[in-house]
C-alpha cells in the first residue's frame, strides 16, 4: 500500500464551505469525516491522507462531485542512508 495526500479544492463562499464539509462528512467514510479544512485561513481546500493502492483508488474515496478537481499526491518518506546516497551520486 502506499499513503496518498488527496487535496480538495471548493469555493471561497461561506455557504461554499459548509456544502463542501457537509458533503464529505455525511458519506460516514472514515476517511472523509478525519478530513482537515483551511476555510478559517482562507485557504478553501480540504486534506486528506489515505493508505491505498493507487491514485484511482484514493479518487474514488471522493463524492463524484469532487473526483475531477482533486489533486492526488503520492507521499513518500527518505532515509538519512537514502539521502545520503542521492548526494553522493551527485558530486561534482
Amino acid at each position: 500500500m502506499s499513503r496518498f495526500l488527496i487535496e480538495v479544492p471548493h469555493e471561497a463562499e461561506m455557504v461554499a464551505c459548509a456544502r463542501a464539509v457537509r458533503l464529505l462528512l455525511s458519506t460516514g467514510s472514515h476517511f472523509l469525516t478525519h478530513a482537515d479544512f483551511g476555510c478559517e485561513d482562507g485557504e478553501h481546500t480540504g486534506w486528506i491522507v489515505v493508505d491505498v493502492d493507487s491514485k484511482e483508488e484514493a479518487r474514488a474515496i471522493l463524492p463524484p462531485v469532487y473526483r475531477s478537481q482533486a489533486k492526488i499526491i503520492k507521499l513518500n518518506r527518505f532515509t538519512l542512508e537514502e539521502l545520503d546516497e542521492i548526494i553522493s551520486q551527485h558530486k561534482d
